[in-house]
């Protein structure tokens, strides 16, 4: 039987800057694009990377961001010199963006600029949103890139800066992390670490578990350490299964 190839693409961006209300991409541009390819769950060498020229000013906050600079720039190709390109490099994938809708909405801002009549990006790629799976994985947690990599133990030392290509980059290590069917176990214990319990987790983990329970007797300071858990679970779930 022939093997199913699965691609996914992870996206990042970065811009000229946003609006303080929404939409958040009137007036401005996208000025960098890094992709990350994934096949079968394998991270390729077939990146795509581009620096853009928006024709227009980078506000200073945008810069102090990712340190792209109005000279450096300039010099860049326009987005209508690199958009086929992009567009062929995305179709027909699973592409993946952390905070999904801000993204999606300055490309889709960029193509409607271009006036040629150029699908929508959700009309070529099915758009999965990194920050949704971790909000469900880790409710109430802070979420960003950073704090993720950190939960993961995934290396961002290079991160000084935002920067598209490496934090796609960092983003395809995390989604794998939160992902992968060997990293389940791991989550469990990272749900507890965060004192997140949920009731069909339980079911789903003893469902997979086949083995003979062996029952070991506690002793009374271990049942006191038991009990203070059991309240600290009720205090943040409201309500407990054990007692």
């Amino acid at each position: 039987m022939k093997k199913l190839n699965i691609r996914q693409v992870v996206l990042d961006t970065e811009t000229t800057g946003m609006n303080s209300f929404p939409p958040y991409y009137i007036g401005h541009r996208i000025i960098e694009i890094g992709i990350i390819e994934i096949i079968n769950r394998n991270i390729t060498k077939n990146y795509f990377h581009e620096y853009i020229n928006p024709q227009k000013i980078i506000s200073k906050e945008a810069f102090n961001i990712h340190g792209i600079s109005n000279k450096f720039i300039s010099k860049k190709p326009i987005f209508a010199k690199i958009v086929h390109n992009f567009l062929n490099y995305i179709k027909e994938s699973e592409l993946i963006i952390h905070n999904a809708q801000f993204d999606v909405d300055f490309l889709n801002y960029e193509l409607s600029l271009l006036k040629n009549n150029l699908p929508k990006i959700e009309d070529i790629c099915t758009i999965t949103d990194t920050l949704k799976i971790a909000r469900n994985i880790f409710p109430g947690k802070r979420n960003s890139l950073n704090s993720l990599c950190s939960r993961f133990n995934i290396d961002r030392s290079e991160r000084t800066l935002h920067g598209a290509l490496l934090d796609a980059k960092l983003l395809s290590h995390v989604f794998l992390s939160m992902t992968t069917k060997q990293n389940n176990f791991k989550l469990e214990l990272l749900k507890e670490k965060n004192n997140i319990i949920h009731i069909n987790d339980f079911k789903k983990f003893f469902k997979t578990k086949k083995k003979l329970l062996i029952i070991i007797k506690a002793s009374n300071e271990e049942l006191k350490l038991h009990n203070l858990k059991l309240n600290l679970i009720k205090k943040k779930c409201g309500f407990i299964l054990w007692k």
